[in-house]
């Protein structure tokens, strides 16, 4: 029920108990299929440059801010400019092999408000389409709820709809497009707009932990049900 203030207007639920959200950490997350680990040029750049080359091509970059690192040494500074930027959490994915593979972070950090991003999402081919892939979502959005977060927000090129899928998969909720949001590498770039609230977290969050359970995989690591069927 909406509430009225004292001029006749509805306004918004009080929030007579918000304090603001907590610290997002550069920690370990650590999870069955990988861990996510504080992000290191000098740990994880040879990982990364060699699991970015098993692409044939760019594709996978067409849509970020940057482009495939063409060497050790460029990993090396890409890795680099997000250790250094102090507005990210940037973590490492690391698989079973113990091996980094992927690259994602908490941006857009405002406690105030209790709102982050996931972004910088850059997944290689040893992690696409996988476990690892869906279980680190499950760890970012576990650990901004749990410091209190109200809201994590995911954004994406709108001509990208391999990420908006992935998105609304794993359960964001679109919100919107922002129509010539950005001009990314000499492009117009609308930017697609998803979320996740609070009050929506327990049911996602109930029905990631039943898809990642080992029983709901066979012998080859292939799903026996889909991720949609456990929020029916």
């Amino acid at each position: 029920m909406a509430e009225i203030n004292q001029f006749g207007q509805q306004v918004g639920d009080a929030l007579p108990d918000w304090q603001g959200a907590g610290l997002l950490e550069r920690k370990t997350l650590s999870g069955r299929s990988c861990q996510l680990v504080q992000l290191s040029a000098e740990l994880h750049s040879a990982e990364l440059f060699d699991a970015f080359a098993q692409a044939e091509d760019d594709r996978d970059w067409t849509w970020l801010g940057s482009e495939r690192p063409a060497s050790l040494a460029a990993v090396h500074a890409w890795i680099q400019n997000k250790v250094d930027d102090s507005a990210l959490v940037p973590f490492a994915v690391i698989d079973r092999s113990e091996r980094a593979v992927g690259v994602v972070c908490f941006m857009a950090i405002d406690r105030g408000n209790g709102t982050v991003e996931i972004g910088h999402v850059t997944w290689s081919l040893r992690m696409k389409r996988s476990t690892v892939s869906t279980e680190v979502v499950w760890l970012l959005l576990r650990e901004a709820f749990a410091c209190g977060y109200r809201r994590v927000e995911w954004k994406c090129d709108a001509l990208n709809t391999a990420s908006r899928r992935a998105a609304e998969r794993i359960g964001f909720i679109f919100e919107g497009r922002f129509r010539q949001k950005m001009v990314r590498k000499g492009r117009n770039r609308d930017s697609d707009w998803l979320s996740i609230i609070d009050g929506e977290w327990p049911a996602i969050d109930a029905a990631l932990q039943a898809w990642l359970k080992p029983d709901n995989f066979d012998e080859q690591g292939q799903q026996l049900r889909k991720l949609e069927s456990f929020r029916q």
